[in-house]
């Protein structure tokens, strides 16, 4: 996430009176991208992506994007719109998003977003409170500080100065501790101050949904035949591609994509290709294990199976506008 940015916390008012948006949410290879279409088939949406993998272009078949005959029936906004070796802040994606939703509402449409970075659904409800630019010589001392005297003696200064931001940050956590200190030294102002800033509620009445396998174990299978899928399509010569470039690099945000970074090492003689695959698939089982643990804390959120035939059916019955 953008140092420069925190997530702040709010819970939305649901008000009729304001135009319809709708969530679809879920882990990674939960068939969101084919109920998304379906919807925009049915019902006047758009869909907006909500993906921080495929805003870059030229990584297609490793970030399993929308194929051109899918998206030729429904267009995703926010695909294909970086470099690789460019970066995207959560706020760059909270400024886009709410540009995409105003145009498409202005049409008459209603805002679909689709995706699994959950970060920026959260950025997007919830908005987002501005904080200093970080500072490399306030941090190197900080660092110097805490060899010299330990962690624990920085998390005692934190409770004078923020006792708030200190009651919620662990000694053992060195990298929010230096943060929250840096920004009461650069500011004169704690953590919880900037935390009490929040955005504009966002102007929709959205309709959350969630969709995923209900066991488990399905939704791992899932994740490992797309991997193989990728593979036949030409996931190893689509890295190979990006390599051959030159400017890219593993410490680059859109190389460290699930995937990506593993293939790259596997490039690099780094481990075998049995290996490589053993280790893109139980990284990206981990991505899915975490969008679920976010899931399960999400507010308001409506659960579709991923195999169940009536999930069309059930959300455009609980979409909260008239057509």
């Amino acid at each position: 996430m953008d140092e420069k940015y925190i997530v702040t916390s709010f819970t939305p008012a649901q008000n009729k009176d304001l135009p319809p948006a709708i969530f679809l949410m879920g882990p990674t290879a939960s068939g969101k991208t084919d109920l998304a279409i379906e919807l925009c088939e049915k019902l006047g949406c758009e869909i907006i992506s909500v993906d921080s993998a495929l805003i870059y272009k030229g990584m297609d078949i490793g970030t399993a994007k929308p194929s051109m005959e899918e998206q030729q029936k429904a267009p995703h906004r926010l695909i294909d719109i970086l470099d690789p070796a460019e970066s995207y802040s959560v706020a760059d994606f909270r400024r886009d998003a709410l540009s995409a939703m105003e145009e498409i509402t202005k049409r008459g449409n209603v805002p679909l977003l689709v995706g699994g970075t959950m970060m920026y659904y959260k950025a997007l409800v919830d908005g987002l409170s501005p904080l200093p630019e970080s500072d490399k010589n306030v941090r190197l001392a900080l660092d110097a500080q805490a060899k010299e005297q330990g962690w624990e003696a920085l998390h005692n200064r934190l409770k004078e100065v923020d006792p708030e931001s200190a009651a919620r940050i662990h000694p053992n956590d060195p990298q929010r501790l230096t943060r929250a200190l840096e920004v009461y030294l650069l500011t004169n102002r704690t953590m919880s101050d900037y935390l009490a800033i929040k955005s504009s509620p966002i102007p929709y009445n959205i309709t959350q949904f969630c969709i995923a396998p209900s066991d488990r174990k399905v939704l791992h299978q899932r994740i490992a035949l797309r991997f193989q899928l990728m593979m036949k399509a030409g996931f190893r010569e689509e890295v190979e591609k990006l390599r051959a470039r030159g400017d890219l690099h593993l410490d680059l945000p859109s190389m460290r994509c699930v995937g990506y970074r593993q293939m790259w090492q596997h490039l690099d003689g780094d481990f075998s290709e049995e290996i490589m695959l053993e280790k893109a698939i139980a990284a990206t089982r981990q991505l899915a294990k975490r969008q679920l643990t976010w899931l399960r804390s999400w507010e308001n959120i409506i659960p579709l199976d991923t195999f169940e035939e009536n999930n069309l059916a059930k959300v455009i019955a609980l979409v909260n506008f008239q057509r």
